[in-house]
């Protein structure tokens, strides 16, 4: 058994998750939506489904393409008991996509590998196009933080990348390995 076996044996197997999705033209529409169904989110759909099917415990939040907003969400993640926190949308390159300028000045570390994953298997998908992406992946203050595309193909893929490793990187995130 290789050691990253052994710590995954002795993660946790449930969690309580964050999730955000960041779109402006939905949250015009709808706001204070409770679940993605609400607001035709396919995309938080995805990740939240994923998640309930293994076991975690999930909170969903629509946002606006907003920096002040994004980070007032994120400070009152970041003040629940919360183990993860996971956004999609927000992460291209229109100047109106403002989730990596938002999150990753408060990472204390950056995992850049989830970001290289991302891309390496989308590449199969949509070619040269992948260096649009802007996925990135880091920890705050001992909890993991994924940040995905809006996209459905993008969030099926980062969703199954994110759940093979989920309670790996929080025992790590927390300092518990």
């Amino acid at each position: 058994m290789n050691p990253s076996d052994e710590h995954r044996k002795h993660a946790q197997h449930k969690y309580i998750i964050e999730v955000a999705t960041i779109s402006s033209s939905r949250y015009l529409k709808h706001r204070n939506a409770l679940n993605p169904t609400d607001t035709d989110d396919t995309s938080g759909a995805i990740i939240i489904d994923t998640l309930k099917k293994n076991n975690h415990t999930v909170r969903y939040t629509l946002l606006s393409d907003d920096v002040d907003m994004i980070r007032h969400w994120f400070a009152k993640a970041m003040d629940s008991n919360a183990n993860a926190i996971i956004t999609t949308g927000g992460t291209g390159l229109t100047p109106g996509d403002v989730t990596i300028e938002a999150i990753r000045p408060l990472f204390n570390k950056e995992m850049p590998g989830f970001g290289e994953i991302f891309r390496a298997e989308s590449i199969a998908e949509i070619g040269y196009a992948v260096i649009l992406t802007r996925a990135i992946a880091g920890v705050v203050r001992g909890r993991a933080v994924f940040c995905m595309p809006g996209s459905s193909n993008a969030v099926k893929l980062g969703i199954k990348i994110i759940t093979a490793e989920l309670g790996h990187v929080i025992e790590h995130a927390r300092g518990r390995v």
